[in-house]
């Protein structure tokens, strides 16, 4: 029962109300989905399953009951703690549209001197416009910026900014919804419909479906990227239980 009802949430309920929401289901919703046959590799908690999201479509069995994590943030959970020395060496940390699962977590790290920025998010340090930011040349050594670029009218500026703010030798990662079968990005700014944009594009919100060509846009701006296919390393057990979207990218720049 209490599964279902918050499966209904997640159908009807806009994602910042839903956040706020699962601080008060959160108790019996892990209670109810106690086990260990899948587990969240952020904080370390198992269950019997994860609860489905998406918008369009749903994705069964992908929301973390404990972090409220996806896949990719998952992925970039894994990412960061095997791969990089994010959790052990002193960081510049600009965060961008800073996650629930993340947020708390970066902020407690005292090895990361850490700012958040968006436009309109509570979390925010720094309430500003990707397209431009009020931070100076070479400020940061490392960047987080994760399923923001679909939602710019003008990425390439977006990209012209993160790149700006980035230290020379520092990172960038720039995580977006990809079609990995789709060559070319698409957009079509003449499709005004929310519902129908939320078709097509996946959100009512976002303005452009990325194709592989999303790779080398970065590099046009002048970022040396690499493409980590983390799952295709990893054992296919561990996959499962993370429940990782198997064949997702994570795309690091670097400057």
């Amino acid at each position: 029962m209490i599964r279902k009802a918050f499966k209904l949430l997640l159908n009807t309920v806009p994602r910042p109300l839903l956040i706020r929401l699962s601080y008060v289901a959160k108790p019996l919703l892990l209670l109810s989905l106690k086990g260990n046959k899948y587990t969240d590799p952020i904080d370390g908690r198992s269950f019997s399953k994860f609860l489905p999201y998406g918008y369009e479509q749903q994705r069964e069995n992908v929301l973390s009951p404990s972090t409220l994590s996806l896949e990719r943030h998952r992925l970039l959970w894994l990412y960061l703690k095997d791969h990089t020395d994010f959790f052990t060496a002193p960081h510049n940390v600009l965060h961008f549209a800073p996650e629930q699962a993340f947020y708390s977590r970066f902020r407690k790290l005292k090895n990361l001197d850490y700012t958040t920025t968006d436009l309109n998010s509570p979390l925010a340090d720094v309430k500003a416009d990707i397209c431009n930011l009020p931070f100076e040349d070479n400020s940061f050594d490392f960047i987080l910026c994760n399923h923001v670029l679909e939602h710019i009218p003008d990425d390439v500026k977006a990209m012209q900014e993160l790149y700006r703010i980035l230290q020379p030798g520092g990172t960038a990662i720039l995580q977006i919804p990809q079609d990995l079968q789709r060559e070319k990005t698409f957009e079509d700014d003449s499709i005004t419909d929310a519902k129908e944009r939320a078709k097509i594009f996946g959100q009512y919100d976002h303005v452009r479906v990325y194709g592989r060509d999303y790779f080398d846009r970065l590099r046009n701006i002048g970022f040396k990227v690499e493409e980590v296919d983390l799952t295709a390393t990893m054992d296919p057990g561990l996959v499962e239980k993370f429940r990782l979207a198997k064949g997702e990218i994570i795309p690091v720049a670097r400057k």
